[in-house]
């Protein structure tokens, strides 16, 4: 965690209001470059933003992504001024992220509304930065990750306007969990619904994160994981009520996803010394 504050900008007021650190002080005409990650939430009045990629009218309820090495600006309308919340950052899981597409700089307008949790987890980061009481950093360090998690799933939001499209995606996850033990597919999925798979799977992926394919993978592990909690059921047996093709296959898809063999995990679940 690098900063963090919040201000109110009247209107046909100054901005940005007073000085500002060397490296984040910028005018309208020139813009900035950071080499940090910001998250700005417009909370009240509106405005502009725009970068090498973009150009947007900003309203309360907007928050706003920076992205290191970026060339930005933004700024209140005269008319209303704003307020605005804002946190600084770096990371490693930012930057994974970032590089799995869940935040991109082609889209760094994210239409949250006025929310409750992402108002509180703001204050929650300003305040213990100003506290700075034992422990704070990881404090703050899991409120940023708490924030980002609402900023996406208010974004996945975003991206599933249509309510149908939205109520299909839903069907879909339950056709996944309701064919779990049987010979199923995304294709499979896809034909049941009614849509191409292609169109499917962006659809899918755009609302979850992750492909229709993983999603099913995913629910087939955790199930395995409740399965392999009993030790008289043989692993081999898992495999098979679970469809995968193989044990060996079972295994190694198992400890790709988890870091045990299903083995090793059921040895780990019973509370085996050394494991």
């Amino acid at each position: 965690m690098l900063n963090a504050g919040c201000s109110h900008t009247l209107p046909n007021g100054n901005y940005p209001l007073g000085p500002h650190p060397e490296q984040h002080d910028f005018k309208w005409n020139t813009g900035r470059i950071l080499d940090e990650y910001q998250l700005i939430y417009i909370t009240a009045g509106s405005g502009w933003f725009e970068s090498d990629r973009v150009k947007q009218r900003i309203e309360a309820g907007t928050v706003i992504l920076l992205f290191p090495g970026e060339q930005h600006r933004y700024r209140p309308a005269e008319e209303t001024g704003w307020d605005e919340y804002w946190i600084g950052f770096k990371g490693k899981i930012m930057d994974d992220l970032v590089s799995k597409n869940f935040f991109s700089p082609n889209n760094p307008c994210i239409n949250l509304g006025i929310n409750e949790q992402a108002y509180h987890l703001f204050n929650l980061i300003i305040d213990g930065i100003k506290k700075e009481e034992g422990g704070y950093q990881a404090q703050i360090s899991g409120a940023v990750l708490h924030l980002l998690g609402t900023i996406h799933a208010g974004n996945r939001e975003n991206l599933m306007e249509d309510k149908e499209q939205h109520a299909m995606i839903n069907k879909a996850r339950l056709l996944f969990r309701s064919n779990i033990t049987n010979d199923f597919s995304p294709e499979q999925a896809a034909r049941e619904l009614m849509i191409g798979y292609s169109n499917f799977r962006k659809l899918f992926k755009a609302y979850t994160g992750i492909s229709p394919g993983q999603f099913y993978i995913q629910l087939k592990i955790e199930r395995a994981k409740e399965l392999l909690r009993s030790p008289a059921i043989p692993v081999k047996e898992i495999a098979y009520e679970l469809r995968f093709e193989s044990h060996f296959y079972f295994s190694k898809l198992f400890k790709e996803k988890t870091g045990f063999t299903p083995t090793a995990f059921r040895l780990r679940a019973s509370g085996t010394p050394g494991l």
